[in-house]
């Protein structure tokens, strides 16, 4: 049976053809692109609502169809350690293969699946890294909903700007195939990715999906030689307890302890718009536990003027990379290294 199936409508454009599936008997075809893996029957569509079965096969309805272009700090993604204070064009197409009941940006990832449209405007690949050349751009970024479903323009969009000396990353939920990572190699540079959590059931039950999914996802990033930092938006109540925070901590430093974590605040929105934002004291607690875990660089977000805002140099803590809010200053940094004792800090820094 489909997972979730939705019609889409007689509408009679022509859509791309996806990447990453399979056809199955009956007409049904196999999405490989992320961990949902759907099977989708004819004239249905996938648990992200933009990838539809047409005819026995798989299309993309938002290939080429952004909602979204923006330049950007690249500190606002958020990356912190590659390229540091440069600037990233920053695009998103509608739609989501998560329904995280807090998003932030529902009104762009949950646009098909609350208004049943699928918005956009088509614009072709090169035009997007022409703008990003002009606008000063060291990176596409590709964010505001999740970029896996948009994998077609994201790829075409990706070897077009590595052509022109641009990198490209991911602000994605990590719910990639391993599949979808071997081929993302060919363009993707970096990427950001939320972990939202350390439990299962919780993550199936807010999210729509399965904290495996996220962790085999993470991982193949990282075994692919994608730069990766981590980000934990911390919900009052669902996952700011010490024992969740520190499970998500020692993960990380499991990865490595270079990678950077960072720990949003939250802000109530969506379906989850009672109460308050998170509180700094619990913010400051999941620092302490970062650092005990043995991580080199955790961040607080979403807290303008923090001093967790700065890099320090892990080894004698002198400040490298001055920060507010997503205005990086370096200070001490030389050729990826301290200036004042010559420890080398992870990693991607202009030259």
């Amino acid at each position: 049976m489909a997972r979730e199936p939705s019609t889409f409508g007689n509408d009679s454009r022509p859509f791309g053809e996806a990447v990453l599936w399979r056809p199955e008997a009956n007409g049904r075809v196999v999405c490989d692109l992320c961990a949902h893996r759907c099977r989708i029957l004819p004239g249905r569509s996938g648990v992200c609502r933009v990838r539809a079965n047409r005819n026995g096969r798989l299309v993309s309805l938002v290939r080429d169809r952004l909602i979204a272009g923006h330049v950007d700090p690249i500190e606002k993604k958020p990356l912190f350690h590659f390229l540091p204070g440069t600037l990233s064009y920053s695009i998103a197409t509608a739609g989501c293969n998560f329904r995280c009941r807090f998003c932030q940006n529902f009104t762009l990832s949950q646009a098909v699946r609350d208004g049943g449209e699928v918005p956009g405007e088509p614009v072709a690949p090169a035009r997007v890294v022409e703008a990003a050349l002009r606008s000063g751009c060291a990176t596409l970024a590709y964010t505001y909903t999740e970029p896996t479903i948009f994998f077609e323009t994201a790829e075409e969009v990706g070897l077009l700007a590595r052509q022109r000396g641009l990198k490209n990353v991911f602000v994605t939920n990590g719910f990639l195939t391993p599949e979808a990572v071997e081929r993302a190699r060919a363009f993707l540079d970096a990427a950001n990715v939320d972990l939202k959590g350390f439990d299962d059931g919780r993550y199936r039950k807010v999210c729509g999906a399965s904290l495996k999914g996220v962790l085999t996802g993470l991982e193949s990033l990282v075994r692919a030689g994608v730069w990766v930092e981590v980000t934990t938006l911390v919900v009052p109540g669902m996952n700011d307890s010490d024992g969740e925070l520190r499970a998500v901590a020692r993960y990380v430093a499991d990865l490595g302890r270079h990678v950077p974590w960072h720990i949003s605040r939250y802000h109530p929105d969506y379906l989850m718009d009672s109460g308050g934002p998170t509180p700094l004291a619990t913010l400051e607690r999941a620092w302490e536990l970062g650092r005990e875990a043995g991580l080199d660089h955790v961040y607080l977000g979403n807290v303008p003027g923090h001093p967790s805002e700065h890099t320090t140099c892990p080894k004698c803590g002198t400040i490298v990379l001055e920060r507010l809010g997503f205005h990086a200053v370096p200070r001490a940094l030389a050729g990826g290294r301290c200036a004042a004792c010559g420890e080398r800090i992870h990693g991607v820094f202009a030259a």
